[in-house]
C-alpha cells in the first residue's frame, strides 16, 4: 500500500430508518443468462419527473417503507456476511488503491427503479445508505433512474440523495474516486460506463457494484450474433484486468435484489492494454 493511501475505517451508525432497494425488472428467478438489450446509443439529456404533484401522504408513506427496509436488512445475516466480505484485508486493500490520496469515494447509483412500487429496488437502495452509513469513506450518493417519480424524488433527496437532472446514460467519468451501485442493470448501461471510462487512469479510479461480468462472459461465448457482442464489448474486454468478489445470497428474501452481483475492481497499466483489449 502506498504510503499516501488514507487508511479506511468503518463507523457505527444508529439508524433512524429502514429500507431495502431491489430492482422491479426481476423476482426469485433461475440463473437465466444476464439480460442483454440492443438500443441505439443516446446522449446524456436533462431529465425532471413527468409527474409534478406533491403529494405529502405519498411521501410519508413511502418514507415509512424505506425506514422499514433499512431496518430488515441492516438486521440480516445477509449485511452481515456482506460487511464482513468488505473488511477483509484483502478486499479493503483494493478499496485502499482506487481512493489512493483522496479522503472520500463518491457513490453514483444508475437504474436503481421505482422504490415506490418494488421492495427490491428499495433493498438496494437501503443497502447503499447503509454501506455509506457503515464506512466513513464513502461520500456523498448521487441517484438516477428515468422513471422515478416526483414523490420518489423527494424521498430520496430527504434520505440525503441528490436526484441527477441529467440522464447521463451510464456516461459519468470517474475523474475521481467513484463507485458505480448498478445491481441489476442493462448490459448496455455496463457498457456505456466502461467505454466513458475506457483509460487507465479512469478506470483506476472505478469501483463497481453490478451484475457479475464473469457471468456474462460465459453466456456471451454461447452467442454468435454480432450485435451482441458489440453492445457489449467493454464488458468482454475489460475481463482481462478486472479483479471481480462475488457477494452471497443466503435466503429467498435477499435473492431478487441481488443474485449474481459482484463486486468489480479494474487494473489496466498501460493504454496499449485497452486498445488491444479493444479491439
Amino acid at each position: 500500500m502506498a504510503a499516501s493511501a488514507k487508511t479506511l475505517t468503518a463507523e457505527s451508525h444508529t439508524l433512524n430508518g429502514d429500507w431495502t432497494v431491489v430492482s422491479s425488472r426481476r423476482g426469485r428467478q433461475r440463473r437465466n443468462p444476464p439480460k442483454i438489450t440492443i438500443r441505439v446509443q443516446k446522449q446524456p439529456s436533462h431529465w425532471a419527473p413527468t409527474d409534478l404533484e406533491i403529494n405529502f401522504a405519498r411521501e410519508s408513506k413511502l418514507m415509512q417503507k424505506m425506514q422499514i427496509c433499512m431496518k430488515k436488512l441492516e438486521m440480516s445475516q445477509f449485511f452481515l456476511n456482506l460487511l464482513d466480505e468488505i473488511q477483509t484485508p484483502e478486499m479493503m486493500n483494493y478499496f485502499h488503491r482506487v481512493l489512493s490520496s483522496e479522503l472520500k469515494m463518491k457513490m453514483v447509483i444508475y437504474g436503481i427503479g421505482s422504490i415506490e412500487s418494488y421492495e427490491s429496488p428499495r433493498l438496494q437502495l437501503s443497502l447503499a445508505i447503509l454501506l455509506k452509513r457503515k464506512f466513513n469513506w464513502i461520500g456523498d450518493i448521487e441517484v438516477f433512474d428515468p422513471i422515478l417519480s416526483a414523490t420518489e424524488s423527494r424521498v430520496l433527496e430527504a434520505l440525503e440523495c441528490c436526484v441527477l437532472s441529467i440522464n447521463e446514460q451510464g456516461r459519468r467519468q470517474a475523474e475521481k474516486p467513484t463507485m458505480f451501485f448498478m445491481p441489476h442493470c442493462e448490459a448496455e448501461l455496463y457498457d456505456n460506463l466502461l467505454q466513458a471510462n475506457w483509460e487507465a487512469r479512469l478506470l483506476n479510479c472505478t469501483v463497481l457494484f453490478g451484475n457479475s461480468f464473469e457471468t456474462y462472459e460465459q453466456h456471451l461465448s454461447e452467442y454468435k450474433n454480432s450485435a451482441i457482442v458489440d453492445s457489449t464489448r467493454h464488458i468482454l474486454a475489460v475481463r482481462k484486468f478486472t479483479d471481480e468478489f462475488r457477494i452471497k445470497t443466503i435466503s429467498d428474501t435477499y435473492f431478487s435484489a441481488f443474485h449474481d452481483s459482484s463486486w468489480h475492481f479494474f487494473r489496466p497499466v498501460l493504454e496499449t492494454e485497452l486498445q488491444l483489449s479493444y479491439l
